[in-house]
């Protein structure tokens, strides 16, 4: 039976801090070349229909944790937090495994992004659900606790605002269109990345009701991730579109 060992959390969270800071210092200035920032000439050999990459990206994120809450004898149905905070995680990516890869009208996928991408998940599904099933511990009464409710607040809000704004970018497009149009609604009235801006804050939320080392390792990792590709995405529109809103920001409301 697997046990938990801590030096091994500590590790892996390490290394996923120190992962955010590579994704940061090779995307801040060229955006990762996939979707609107692929080269134009670049070849339709080695890639997936979108549907299916997005599909096998996102499974070990769901698989893994399940596994482990599976093997692990006897199983752990208790405290409550724990319990709840490992299902937020398979909520997600339930989610963006078995309903978003399936409603996406996004481009081919490049296989070598996708390998990655499927490493990514397999690695962190593997130290969140580790965490959580082997090693935390909360006390009976975590789920009253002001860290607990107000991180799961703010996970709610930001994949209600990730799922809607998913929903407004689908429907720019008609079936088999292509195409890159201006986002309109919700709060891309505000910024351009709404719907980075709702994974960010989903997965900071997270991190808060989780309260603990991998977590905001996670949250970390994906703003220094998806952070500067909004930043690529609002200086795409401006450079694209003339009549774009000046207004708008690239990720946070009113700031950045």
């Amino acid at each position: 039976s697997m046990q938990c060992y801590s030096g091994l959390v500590l590790a892996l969270s390490s290394l996923l801090g120190a992962l955010a800071l590579l994704q940061l210092s090779l995307y801040l200035r060229v955006p990762s070349r996939y979707g609107k920032h692929e080269e134009r000439l670049c070849r339709q050999r080695g890639r997936l229909p979108a549907r299916c990459a997005w599909f096998l990206q996102e499974l070990p994120s769901f698989l893994v944790p399940a596994l482990l809450l599976a093997l692990r004898s006897p199983p752990r149905l208790e405290p409550l937090g724990c319990r709840l905070l490992c299902c937020l995680f398979c909520w997600h990516y339930f989610y963006r495994t078995f309903i978003y890869p399936f409603f996406t009208r996004g481009r081919p996928f490049p296989l070598q992004l996708l390998f990655f991408g499927m490493l990514f998940c397999i690695y962190n599904g593997f130290l969140q659900g580790y965490y959580l099933i082997y090693c935390a511990e909360y006390p009976n009464d975590w789920c009253t606790d002001i860290r607990f409710t107000s991180g799961l607040l703010l996970f709610l809000l930001g994949m209600g605002i990730n799922i809607h704004s998913d929903l407004l970018l689908r429907q720019l497009r008609k079936p088999g269109e292509v195409t890159y149009k201006i986002p309109q609604g919700g709060l891309f009235t505000y910024v351009s990345g709404a719907n980075y801006f709702g994974e960010i804050v989903e997965w900071f939320g997270f991190a808060i009701a989780t309260w603990s080392l991998p977590a905001f390792a996670f949250a970390f990792f994906t703003l220094c991730c998806i952070g500067p590709r909004a930043y690529h995405h609002h200086r795409y529109y401006l450079k694209t579109f003339t009549d774009y809103p000046k207004s708008r920001k690239a990720l946070i409301p009113f700031v950045f």
